[in-house]
Formats: structure tokens, C-alpha cells, sequence
């Protein structure tokens, strides 16, 4: 074996070290990618609670005043507590696969949110790299200068990223040689897990690793 595709997993290092030591060992650019994402929906999460905060504060305000409570809507119907739910999904896109509705609430969610349209812009980036980089060198660069942002950004958790990165960063520049993935890997433990839950846990394992070799052997 010349070349093993792993996680960031220290267990998983370990194991490829020992059982394989002459193989490059390639970090998977998705394991890194999900990272980022991570860090921008738990920026997300966190205005959303916050705006939950201020929402229940102005409700008991409310009450003491005797005025009634009525929440902001913005134009696309959306309260700020809405606006901060329902783009879950639009900051996993790429702006380009965005729907009319999507660029809209986009735009709200960046024009309230300036941080994160910033975190979304570092997400993006660094998938970009990964996306359009075919040399290792230039790749190096690139997320030199990635790194760069992130700390001038002082966002903690992207910051976190980049030192994972930082020490990482042989195994995930690796890439870059035979842009090798372990998506196949992914989609059969998968597709074990599926079979797993069918029968609700596995009692007897020799039993199921037979069974799992006589259906995907």
C-alpha cells in the first residue's frame, strides 16, 4: 500500500503508522472542510440563541408594561429569530447554487450578521483551496495566507481549525499530489451502520462481520 486516506483522528494515525509505515498517509480535505463548516453554524447557533435571549426579555418587558409584544419582520417575512434558523442551509451552498430566496435571506442574514458573512467568506476559502489547488507548493501558500485571515479575524473557533491544520498540515498538503478522498470508505460505513440499525444493535459481532462479508465481499 503506497497511499492511506484518514481522518484527523490521532487512534487513526496511529493505526496507518503501525500497519502501514512505508504509505503516505493523506489527511481527507472533506474531514478538514466539515470543520470549517462546524465553526460557522456554531457561530449561527450562537446569534440564534442570543436572539432567543433578547426576544423573551422583550416579551416579559412587555408584560410589565402592559404594551403588546411585537417581534421585528423583516421583508421576507422572517423574524430575526427565524432569519437565524432557516439559514442553515443556505450557508452549507456556495453562492452560486443559491435559489431567488436563498440570495435574499442570505443578504438579511450577512447585512445583521457581519460576522458571519466574514466566517462564511473563511469557510468558503477554504474549500476553494481545496477545490482549485493542483500544487502542493501553491496550496502551502494559500492556506498561509487562509491562516493569516482567521487571526486577524479573532474568531476562536476558526481559529481553532487553523492550528488543527497548522499541526496537520504534511498529511493534509498530501492532497494535493493525487487528490485522493476516502468518500468510498465513508459510503460503505455507512451503508454498515444502515444494515446495523436494521437490527437494532448487533448482539452476536462474528455473526455480523460474516453477514456483512457474505453481502459486500
Amino acid at each position: 500500500m503506497t497511499e492511506v486516506t484518514l481522518d484527523m483522528a490521532g487512534n487513526m494515525e496511529l493505526i496507518c503508522k503501525r500497519c502501514f509505515p512505508q504509505a503516505t498517509r493523506v489527511t481527507d480535505r472533506f474531514h478538514v472542510q466539515k470543520l470549517a463548516t462546524e465553526a460557522l453554524q456554531e457561530m449561527r447557533i450562537k446569534h440564534r440563541w442570543e436572539a432567543m435571549d433578547q426576544e423573551n426579555e422583550a416579551i416579559e418587558r412587555s408584560k410589565k408594561t402592559g404594551r403588546p409584544f411585537q417581534a421585528e419582520v423583516l421583508h421576507n417575512g422572517d423574524t430575526i429569530k427565524q432569519l437565524l434558523a432557516r439559514s442553515r442551509y443556505v450557508l452549507y451552498k456556495k453562492p452560486s447554487d443559491w435559489i431567488d430566496s436563498q440570495k435574499d435571506r442570505a443578504e438579511l442574514l450577512f447585512g445583521r450578521f457581519p460576522d458571519l458573512k466574514t466566517a462564511y467568506g473563511l469557510s468558503f476559502g477554504l474549500s476553494q483551496i481545496f477545490e482549485n489547488t493542483t500544487d502542493k507548493v501553491f496550496a502551502l501558500a494559500r492556506l498561509a495566507k487562509w491562516h493569516e485571515k482567521v487571526r486577524q479575524t479573532g474568531f476562536k473557533s476558526f481559529n481553532t481549525i487553523a492550528r488543527s491544520i497548522q499541526n496537520h498540515y504534511q498529511t493534509i498538503l498530501n492532497y494535493f499530489d493525487n487528490r485522493s478522498t476516502n468518500a468510498s470508505a465513508e459510503s460503505f460505513n455507512a451503508k454498515i451502520k444502515a444494515f446495523r440499525n436494521l437490527f437494532r444493535g448487533v448482539k452476536n459481532i462474528e455473526f455480523f462481520l460474516y453477514r456483512l462479508t457474505q453481502l459486500y465481499a
